[in-house]
């Protein structure tokens, strides 16, 4: 049976040549993947001289495909890089996300390839709306970082925070970072956006579903009292 496990549960890994599985980079599921060297061919249409149009195929070297076994859809490779689809690197958002910060994440997703430098700076904003939606100012991002601190935020949450500033403001205004060089910290920033998430919107969440689902709402009203 193919390997099939939902995303959420395990951390992201990448596809890779001649990985046997890894999480698809269309549906986002880890799964098993179908290796092939055949059958990846480029067709052309040639206009001749009398008028007529004659179909020309040749094979494509260097190319291979894996076919995932839970979507069924395919990943093009080409001298050992995947080509298709662009964004295949990185994992998909957390779904936990609010809306108008996934679709700066989904958007930083598509350009990363194209414009890591593009992409950090999306990642940036994306922190900056994060920051206000768990209820900080959102104009001054240090200020912000240092709020959450006070607040509890862990430490290891306060430097992937600061990383996704600090590079980010660097993808605006070149400085030492040069994301051209070593598009991995781009894709690195991905996996900080959701790690924050998931420390500071999805476990909260998951634990106040938990409690509202399983304690008794005598035993609420006692630890209410308790609190006060």
């Amino acid at each position: 049976a193919p390997i099939l496990k939902t995303k959420k549960n395990m951390k992201h890994i990448a596809p890779t040549l001649n990985l046997k599985s890894f999480h698809c980079p269309h549906c986002g599921v880890l799964a098993e993947q179908t290796w092939s060297s055949h059958g990846v061919n480029c067709s052309y249409v040639q206009k001749q001289p009398n008028g007529n149009n004659v179909v020309s195929t040749y094979p494509l070297e260097e190319t291979l495909t894996a076919k995932c076994k839970h979507c069924n859809l395919f990943s093009l490779w080409h001298k050992e890089k995947m080509v298709y689809p662009l964004t295949g690197n990185v994992e998909l958002a957390n779904p936990d996300l609010p809306d108008d910060i996934k679709n700066d994440y989904n958007e930083a997703k598509d350009i990363v390839n194209i414009s890591p430098r593009g992409a950090a700076a999306l990642l940036r904003l994306a922190i900056q709306k994060l920051c206000t939606h768990l209820g900080e100012k959102g104009k001054n991002i240090n200020e912000d970082i240092a709020s959450l601190v006070k607040k509890g935020l862990p430490k290891t949450m306060q430097q992937a925070l600061d990383s996704v500033r600090v590079i980010g403001n660097n993808a605006v205004h070149p400085g030492t970072i040069d994301l051209n060089d070593r598009i991995e910290i781009a894709y690195a920033l991905f996996g900080f956006v959701n790690i924050i998430c998931e420390v500071l919107i999805s476990q909260p969440k998951k634990i106040q579903e938990f409690y509202n689902t399983n304690i008794p709402e005598g035993a609420k009203n006692g630890i209410k009292k308790r609190d006060n």
